[in-house]
């Protein structure tokens, strides 16, 4: 009788299939955008932003040749010199200079190199003047303000994906490391990765559509725009950078979850085949000879 009861096949969970995971995600993605309208309503602004901003509008004739004049005039060589001069102060004070101390060389030095930093800070001062004189010739929806914030966004992004790559490279070698001494099959550990690989994308991201906000402000300012401008394109700019972000997130964890469940429903398919199909030990499709 135990033998019987032993022979009795066990009752499986059975996975989804994709058509039900698809709705299941639908519901979840409907769900979520009713509880929280701040942030479904961000999102939708952002991408409304990205597709009425495009690339920005072209400049005309006569503003391009007025913010071609206007940025011609920045003295790039005096800002280069000045620059290079303020380094061999700094380092003519740093070599004088003692641990505590600072003799009559030093003190001689050290005015040299405030005094190039001053020169230094004033020719940037200019400079930054002039481009911004021009930048409020061309304006901030111009194709030349979306070039400069699409360019920082993507600076910032690539640095969080970078991040991201090199922390998670870092994790794997230390898992391994620790999966040696335990009781770990492979897949746990491959699926302890993966785990840390997304947390790794998420955090990097995350902080480098931070930075891309802090910085956005120092940008929309340079162009010099009336308030009600500036604050429009800053909040577009910061929606448009939330929306691409989360999308780019969701995607990741929308590919490994695929994956998982694929090698979880492959492997469902291969124990079915083994029990062939009815738990009866055959598999189907092979008649067995019968002998009278």
């Amino acid at each position: 009788m135990d033998y019987n009861r032993r022979q009795q096949p066990q009752h499986q969970v059975a996975l989804p299939s994709v058509a039900d995971v698809g709705s299941l995600v639908v519901r979840g993605v409907t769900t979520f955008a009713k509880n929280h309208k701040v942030i479904s309503g961000s999102y939708i602004l952002g991408v409304l932003f990205l597709l009425l901003i495009g690339s920005g509008t072209k400049l005309t004739y006569d503003q391009q040749r007025q913010y071609n004049r206007l940025m011609n005039q920045v003295d790039v060589q005096a800002e280069h010199d000045a620059s290079i001069y303020y380094a061999q102060t700094v380092h003519a004070y740093r070599a004088t200079k003692g641990w505590f101390s600072c003799d009559m060389y030093c003190q001689r030095n050290k005015k040299a190199m405030d005094k190039a930093k001053y020169n230094l800070d004033m020719i940037r001062k200019e400079g930054y003047e002039i481009m911004s004189e021009a930048k409020s010739v061309a304006g901030l929806f111009s194709e030349v303000g979306v070039e400069e914030v699409s360019d920082t966004f993507w600076e910032k992004f690539h640095s969080g994906k970078a991040y991201a790559k090199r922390q998670s490279m870092w994790d794997a070698m230390f898992m391994g490391i620790r999966s040696m001494s335990r009781d770990e099959s492979m897949l746990e550990y491959v699926f302890r990765v993966l785990m840390q690989v997304l947390l790794n994308f998420t955090i990097g991201l995350v902080m480098a559509a931070a930075m891309f906000v802090f910085s956005l402000w120092a940008i929309i300012k340079s162009y010099q725009p009336n308030p009600l401008t500036a604050v429009a394109f800053f909040i577009g700019a910061s929606c448009a950078a939330f929306a691409f972000v989360s999308t780019y997130i969701m995607g990741i964890y929308g590919a490994a979850a695929g994956g998982v469940f694929g090698m979880l429903k492959l492997a469902e398919n291969t124990a079915r085949l083994e029990q062939g199909g009815g738990g009866n030990g055959r598999r189907p499709g092979i008649n067995r000879p019968h002998y009278d």
